[in-house]
């Protein structure tokens, strides 16, 4: 039974390592393509200056986008990129948590979350649900809790 036991905690010290991994990898993936929104930023900053730069032909008769949906376009994208700059700190946030054993129901609660990026996210999230699920992690997150009462 104790060898059983030792056995375990070796299986869950190192699957709780590679979580903490994975979740550093996916916040760096995150990371790199919240850069996406900011393009769109630029392109609707860009958008917005050529057009007001732009000769007013006397025999174009269409009239240029309103700055609206210049503003739009640019807004989205800003959007984007604080939503997944977000989502990047958080899952950083959660491997830092996994690395010290704190906030459990936090890191499930970012697995949830993990679980809308198809197909890495829900796997890493999934994973992560079958290992912090677990009786023996859940007395290494919390161990005064989890432990059993001393009669």
């Amino acid at each position: 039974m104790p060898e059983e036991s030792s056995r375990q905690a070796i299986i869950d010290e190192e699957h709780l390592k590679l979580l903490s991994i994975g979740y550093m990898i996916s916040a760096g993936v995150s990371a790199f393509f919240s850069l996406f929104g900011l393009m769109y930023v630029f392109m609707g900053a860009a958008m917005g200056v050529a057009l007001s730069h732009a000769p007013h032909a006397a025999t174009n008769t269409s009239e240029p986008p309103p700055a609206l949906f210049i503003w739009l376009f640019g807004g989205i994208g800003l959007v984007i990129f604080l939503l997944m700059i977000g989502i990047a700190a958080l899952k950083l946030r959660v491997a830092s948590c996994i690395k010290r054993r704190t906030s459990r129901t936090f890191c499930m609660v970012i697995a949830g979350i993990s679980c809308l990026g198809v197909p890495y996210g829900t796997v890493l999230g999934v994973l992560s649900f079958i290992v912090l699920g677990r009786e023996s992690v859940a007395r290494l997150f919390n161990p005064a809790v989890a432990s059993p009462p001393i009669s």
